[in-house]
């Protein structure tokens, strides 16, 4: 047991030393110290083991420069005022009063190429009693096991508003998925047009494949997620929020918009997210007749994306016929 300890112990030590010499790898603002101080980092902490004469010393000179970086890295702060991308500089905010939410700034780009697109936005009023519908996206571009993921709610005339959980890049930032571990990207909500959101990944990006779900959702379950995702959205253009691929990403964000007693018992599918249709068919949450693989494979609307074009029935083209969405 004594040995299984220091066996444990080592692993701990060595997850915290690369942890740390990643954040100031990755976080470090200033470009040309980042290998530097990452690579004296880790030359500290072996000549604590190396060169000392006391394990318990060496120990303790590992936590303590690991707690010297965390206060460094949790000191960094996100901000709303950077060179953004056109397509995330405009964040979106509601209003709220009585029954009526007023959302600003939604996202209906003109794609050209998946990089060349005019944006355009527009605001809308929306009717919490004119709620009908709340609907999962699930986009996979490459692994089955990761997807992004879209919440599309659906009123009484038809219309639909999506809200997809993203990194607000800057000017000539890519997404990277070790990246977003640190403290790289700012979280945005992309509230939009689903000929935005949902055209952009099936007609335009290479290799995503989009499948579409009905949740099952009583009329005071989905007005409640709503406005909770009108809540975070208001708090975000408020006060920004640092983005974590692990902890604060699209998948989770989905289950935070809940109240604790309202959200489901902790499974690993909500982290490793291409499984996650897989938990919500077991929990029965995915409205639909037929077994999760036959939902699944009538799931995929690329094809009807791609016919329906931009026209102003697009929502309804894409839904049409599925399992789970009869009128």
């Amino acid at each position: 047991m004594r040995r299984l300890g220091c066996i444990a112990g080592v692993v701990v030590l060595t997850l915290l030393t690369a942890w740390a010499a990643a954040a100031l790898y990755f976080d470090v603002r200033t470009a040309a110290l980042r290998a530097p101080l990452a690579g004296l980092y880790v030359l500290v902490v072996l000549a604590a083991w190396t060169m000392g004469r006391h394990r318990r010393r060496a120990v303790l000179a590992t936590v303590g420069a690991f707690a010297l970086v965390l206060a460094w890295w949790l000191s960094l702060r996100p901000s709303n005022d950077r060179d953004w991308q056109p397509d995330v500089a405009l964040l979106p905010f509601a209003e709220v009063q009585g029954d009526r939410v007023t959302v600003h700034h939604i996202r209906n780009c003109a794609y050209r190429t998946e990089t060349d697109f005019d944006v355009r936005h527009y605001d809308r009023t929306f009717a919490l009693d004119e709620l009908r519908t709340v609907d999962l996206f699930m986009v996979y571009w490459g692994s089955p096991h990761i997807a992004h993921t879209m919440v599309s709610f659906g009123f009484k005339d038809g219309t639909h508003l999506c809200f997809s959980i993203e990194t607000r890049k800057e000017r000539g930032e890519e997404y990277s998925a070790v990246k977003g571990l640190f403290r790289q990207f700012e979280l945005t909500y992309v509230v939009a047009d689903e000929r935005d959101l949902v055209r952009l990944r099936t007609n335009y990006r290479q290799g995503e494949d989009v499948y579409l779900f009905r949740l099952n959702a009583t009329s005071a379950e989905a007005r409640k997620f709503f406005l909770s995702y009108i809540r975070t959205m208001n708090d975000l253009a408020r006060e920004p929020r640092w983005y974590n691929a692990a902890t604060d990403n699209c998948t989770l964000g989905i289950r935070l918009q809940l109240a604790v007693s309202d959200r489901m018992p902790w499974d690993w599918r909500m982290l490793v997210n291409g499984h996650a249709d897989a938990l919500l068919y077991e929990r029965h949450a995915i409205s639909t007749p037929l077994p999760l693989a036959e939902t699944k494979r009538r799931a995929l609307v690329n094809s009807r994306a791609q016919a329906a074009g931009a026209g102003t029935d697009f929502s309804q083209a894409i839904r049409e016929g599925l399992p789970g969405f009869e009128p």
